[in-house]
């Protein structure tokens, strides 16, 4: 049991306690406030002058899947042989032994949504994921989490460059994306109703089956689009065939701030930080998240890592603030949000009776203080830094 005393508790969803206690035990929190009845017998760590935060987390990531300081060798975050690879999925890919997750963890985050990358229409399922373990299937937080598709210049750099393979343009992009939904929707109907039949073979189409939970509501298709006639045509297509879906880096979002609103989807804002790198990043700003979230939006902050180093989560939400975004979004940004978006806010995001004890010590404010550093993080109630 551990019993942390005399820190600035930030629970995320209640108020701050400027001077307050946290009981662990069993890698759960088992009460927090300004004075908590623990045992005698519990180790107590001193947290004076001590930011205390739930573990962060990153909304969108390929860690574990392209790695740091290796080039193809670990490269497992696109499969290039095909613009369609829904059967793709993030937790064969993942190596726990990538340095990044212990880069991670030094930064205070704690957990991460990461799957395929860009390259496809659709790429494949992301895994919701603790950055703490040696086997990937004990990081498990939630399986799948919801289906990579990708829209503009990566899906049409990647096979259409030389105006050989589909898709070449927006449009086939759009096209190959309904053809494979309109198959998943009526091979849905076909399991189904061989489902209830017992005289009727069950279908088996490995690509369709990986699209199955989509149909059925139980996960999202997770949008890569930067450009607003991306975002918009992501809508568009999920409007079509009634589907959820997430939006993930809308880099023009805060051109389209009404259509976002009345759609009502999370945006998952980033990465913001480096160069322009590609056309689609012309109207990249650190306001965007800023402008969002003031129409009522709920907005998560993502580094995209590796793109953005993972460690470098907190200090892209406290450029976020610096544009404009509130300091309260900011951190809702990189803990509770990220945890809605990936149906595990049960379990992480926030300093919560009954949920998992991830949580960050820090040193300073990370928002605030580029200097500032964590001393010490848990997961589930272990120390790992």
């Amino acid at each position: 049991m551990l019993h942390i005393i005399n820190a600035h508790l930030k629970p995320i969803t209640s108020p701050d306690i400027p001077c307050g206690e946290l009981l662990i035990d069993g890698g759960k929190i088992v009460a927090i406030g300004e004075h908590v009845d623990a045992p005698a017998d519990a180790e107590v760590y001193d947290a004076q002058g001590k930011l205390v935060t739930p573990g962060l987390m990153d909304a969108h990531t390929h860690i574990g899947l392209d790695e740091e300081a290796i080039r193809w060798e670990g490269a497992d975050y696109n499969e290039y042989s095909n613009p369609v690879t829904p059967h793709m999925r993030a937790i064969d890919g993942i190596n726990p032994r990538d340095e990044a997750f212990q880069l991670a963890l030094e930064g205070g985050v704690t957990s991460a949504i990461t799957g395929p990358g860009s390259a496809n229409v659709i790429g494949g399922t992301f895994a919701a994921i603790k950055l703490h373990g040696v086997c990937v299937d004990d990081m498990i937080l939630k399986q799948p989490v919801a289906m990579k598709i990708a829209f503009g210049e990566n899906p049409k750099g990647c096979y259409g460059q030389n105006g050989k393979k589909e898709p070449v343009t927006r449009m086939a992009v759009a096209a190959l994306l309904r053809e494979n939904l309109a198959k998943a929707k009526r091979y849905a109907e076909e399991v189904d109703a061989a489902e209830k039949d017992p005289s009727k073979t069950r279908p088996y189409d490995i690509k369709l089956e990986a699209l199955l939970p989509v149909i059925r509501k139980e996960i999202p298709l997770k949008a890569h689009a930067h450009r607003a006639d991306d975002i918009l045509t992501a809508l568009r297509v999920a409007n079509e065939f009634d589907v959820d879906i997430t939006l993930d880096h809308v880099t023009e979002g805060h051109l389209i701030t009404d259509i976002l609103v009345k759609a009502g989807k999370p945006v998952l804002v980033g990465p913001s930080l480096g160069n322009k790198s590609k056309f689609e990043l012309k109207e990249k700003t650190f306001a965007t998240a800023g402008i969002l979230n003031k129409a009522g939006l709920d907005v998560c902050i993502i580094t995209d890592a590796p793109v953005i180093p993972l460690y470098h989560l907190p200090l892209c939400a406290g450029l976020a603030v610096r544009a404009g975004l509130d300091e309260d979004a900011a951190w809702r940004a990189i803990t509770i949000n990220p945890a809605k978006v990936a149906g595990v806010d049960s379990r992480v995001g926030s300093l919560e009776i009954g949920k998992d004890a991830d949580i960050a010590v820090f040193e300073g404010d990370p928002l605030r203080d580029i200097q500032a550093r964590a001393v010490r993080v848990y997961v589930d109630g272990k120390a790992v830094v």
